[in-house]
């Protein structure tokens, strides 16, 4: 059975070198567990045992270290001050043509549609979101139900 969990701990492991998404190094070390298990004389039932209870154990060790490396540190920028601030659509807003501007706060960006509708120049806008460089706005009026969607 010795054989076995270390082939189990190579084919883990391999699966594991193909992806970078840390997907089952927890059971490689599950099964170099079992597999000590097995040379110690261990039966059947406490090999699936310990693979089961070290995999568990790694995984929830290592939780904390990959949250604190793995999630994106935001950095708050000027632009975020724009969120809840009214602004004046000075070009016509359409996705489709791919046009549309915006002046809020004395800046002009360059603006689409939340919501996908045409926004007529001369509108007022709030600001929801940021892609890259453009700033995606909805109708002042609809402003509070659309910031939901995007927050």
């Amino acid at each position: 059975m010795v054989i076995t969990w270390i082939i189990v701990a190579v084919i883990l492991a391999v699966v594991e070198a193909s992806t970078a998404a840390l997907v089952s190094v927890w059971f490689v070390l599950g099964a170099i567990a079992a597999a000590i298990a097995a040379a110690a004389g261990g039966q059947v039932w406490l090999q699936i045992a310990v693979f089961a209870v070290v995999s568990i154990a790694a995984m929830l060790a290592a939780k904390p270290l990959i949250k604190k490396y793995v999630t994106s540190r935001r950095k708050p920028t000027n632009a975020d001050r724009l969120f809840g601030m009214t602004g004046l659509v000075t070009e016509e807003i359409d996705n489709i043509a791919n046009r549309g501007t915006v002046s809020v706060s004395g800046q002009v960006w360059t603006a689409r549609s939340g919501t996908g509708e045409n926004i007529a120049e001369g509108e007022k806008v709030r600001p929801v979101s940021i892609d890259g460089v453009k700033l995606i706005v909805v109708r002042a009026e609809n402003a509070e139900q659309s910031e939901l969607l995007y927050r």
